[in-house]
């Protein structure tokens, strides 16, 4: 039986740079015409950890052309450091093989309340659950998300408009207790949804307060899982420790 050959560190650093720069210009289409660090550049505003790690990439990219000659990759001239290389490697795995969101991150057990459930019925969901964030359905249909510092603004409101409020919270029913600019702080996600995506999103979004994951992304699908916008930092070290 022929003994599999044991890869250098420069061998090892390729492999993750090819891997990293191959699924970029896969993922994001960009022209083969552009060099590493153009691709790079480029990504940052759609991947997240092309963000975090965007100098330690254009950095690494100058060390490659220091590793190899010229064009020819099976030269090898330099070695890296065994730190380098493993991280290269941690790159390459979260740029090509992400973890997805609901397999790490989400809460699965989505709590939920009918639409016609009273304003009053929705705090005390967000109280017993200890939850911030509560979809809204009106049977399979996704019409928003309960978000309870919101609630409490609403709220607040019809308190300075001198609005009798156990009278409000109790024949309110929730869906109109909604802001008319709900959509706007949360998201519907497909399953595959990955943790580099989820935070792109909240990047993005800076408003966004959840992710509602359905199998197919659309609003006409109960809940596979949740995430929150106090999730990101649980993702990041997840990402960090991937």
């Amino acid at each position: 039986m022929k003994k599999e050959k044991t890869l250098t560190n420069a061998q090892r650093f390729i492999t993750a740079y090819n891997e990293i720069d191959h699924s970029l210009r896969s993922i994001y289409g960009f022209k083969r015409s552009l060099t590493f660090s153009d691709v790079i550049r480029k990504a940052v505003q759609f991947n997240s950890v092309i963000r975090k790690y965007e100098e330690t990439l254009i950095d690494y990219a100058r060390l490659r052309n220091s590793i190899v000659h010229s064009n020819n990759s099976n030269y090898i001239i330099a070695e890296p450091h065994d730190d380098v290389v493993e991280e290269m490697e941690m790159i390459a795995r979260l740029i090509s093989t992400p973890p997805r969101a609901l397999d790490k991150v989400c809460r699965k057990n989505v709590v939920c309340i009918n639409c016609d459930s009273s304003v009053k019925q929705a705090i005390e969901l967000l109280a017993s659950a200890e939850f911030s964030n509560v979809p809204v359905y009106r049977g399979s249909n996704l019409l928003g998300v309960a978000n309870a510092s919101r609630l409490m603004r609403t709220i607040g409101k019809k308190l300075l408009e001198n609005i009798d409020i156990n009278d409000y919270i109790n024949k309110t029913c929730i869906c109109d207790a909604l802001e008319e600019d709900n959509k706007n702080y949360y998201k519907v996600a497909d399953k595959n949804l990955t943790i580099e995506q989820a935070l792109n999103m909240f990047f993005i979004e800076r408003k966004l307060v959840a992710i509602i994951i359905t199998a197919n992304g659309t609003s006409e699908e109960m809940p596979l899982g949740i995430i929150t916008d106090a999730d990101v930092l649980d993702m990041n070290e997840i990402l960090e420790n991937y």
